[in-house]
């Protein structure tokens, strides 16, 4: 074996334990590591104690378009747009480094992430196949997540117009009573600036 193929090999598994250690599923490290099955289910055992779950990828868009889910999407996605813009890397590590980052920004707020890593990627695809798109709030110039090709005007966010009951099942179990604003201001994400240049030392930006 080369020692160009022997580096390959450890910079494939380095990529492999980055995204075990984020929960991606077994589809998509076959898809993205060049690895065997076998070997990857034996580093997944190694690392996560267990066998890698079974079950198909989620594959409906309209998750994304509840209300609590389509903040926490809107502000990854905007976050791995501006990382797309301004890195050069290969895609799955944008991906992994965008995904740490949501996960920093919703750890230094003491919240909780909701969007899991295979929904980021499984969105990132959606994104990719023209089934998903930024729409700008008509109320507060922010862009969220949306259903592709809906044009409508005057788009307004879920952030501006919060279902009624926005919020109130999970204060319920923090034992908490929050409303739209609270969960915005909880996330650090009024007004959808994300906090990207915020970041420590531009976390994720090399």
């Amino acid at each position: 074996m080369t020692r160009k193929s022997v580096l390959g090999e450890v910079r494939e598994v380095q990529l492999a334990i980055q995204l075990i250690q984020l929960g991606a599923r077994l589809q998509f490290l076959e898809s993205e590591v060049g690895l065997s099955r076998e070997r990857l289910i034996r580093l997944y055992k190694e690392i996560k104690g267990v066998s890698p779950p079974k079950g198909l990828l989620p594959f409906s868009t309209d998750w994304y378009m509840t209300w609590l889910a389509n903040i926490h999407s809107s502000m990854f996605y905007n976050m791995y747009q501006f990382m797309k813009i301004h890195s050069d890397e290969e895609k799955v590590w944008i991906l992994i480094k965008s995904y740490k980052l949501y996960l920093q920004q919703i750890a230094a707020q003491d919240s909780e992430p909701i969007l899991d890593f295979t929904r980021a990627y499984t969105m990132v695809r959606f994104f990719d196949s023209d089934m998903l798109q930024l729409s700008t709030c008509s109320r507060c110039s922010g862009q969220f997540v949306a259903h592709a090709h809906d044009h409508k005007s005057g788009y307004v966010c879920v952030l501006c117009r919060p279902p009624s009951r926005a919020g109130k099942a999970r204060g319920a179990k923090r034992g908490a009573k929050r409303g739209a604003d609270g969960e915005a201001a909880a996330l650090g994400i009024e007004g959808m600036g994300f906090g990207v240049e915020a970041a420590p030392g531009g976390a994720g930006l090399h």
